[in-house]
């Protein structure tokens, strides 16, 4: 796939998707999981953490949720900030929960072939070892959400 090709489908995704589960998100402001979440939720995407230890917290104005399958069904998209090892039985749980899934996306660092290829198999796009947070300025500047869709 050229570069151009990842921009064009990297672009889809973040112009399509609404709701996104950030699991493994962080409550320390410190850490990539938090500030890709504050991010997000400041493009304009409604971002829902899970993280079992702060589940019931409010955080970007959503309530944390225990695991994916707490995730309301118009979820479209998870974030993943997991080892790569942990991936798969996360994304078999979106794929079991989550009806709007359209995007399965693995952080930098982080790949799984097998998850990749049972979302896949389901027809969930896939994004291994990128960040939101870095592809989306790159491909939209500072635009809100708002303003790519309107």
């Amino acid at each position: 796939m050229t570069q151009t090709d990842t921009d064009a489908r990297l672009k889809h995704i973040l112009t399509t998707t609404r709701v996104i589960g950030l699991v493994g998100l962080s409550n320390n402001p410190a850490r990539a999981s938090h500030g890709v979440a504050r991010f997000l939720a400041d493009k304009g995407y409604r971002v829902i953490g899970v993280n079992p230890g702060l589940a019931g917290k409010v955080m970007f104005g959503e309530t944390v949720v225990a695991t994916v399958a707490d995730l309301p069904a118009d979820t479209d998209m998870v974030d993943l900030f997991r080892r790569s090892d942990a991936v798969e039985p996360i994304v078999d749980a979106a794929l079991a929960a989550l009806p709007a899934l359209k995007t399965v996306w693995m952080q930098l660092g982080v790949e799984n072939a097998q998850a990749r290829r049972k979302a896949e198999a389901k027809g969930i796009t896939v994004v291994e070892d990128r960040c939101p947070k870095i592809d989306y300025p790159r491909l939209f500047g500072d635009a809100p959400l708002a303003a790519l869709i309107a």
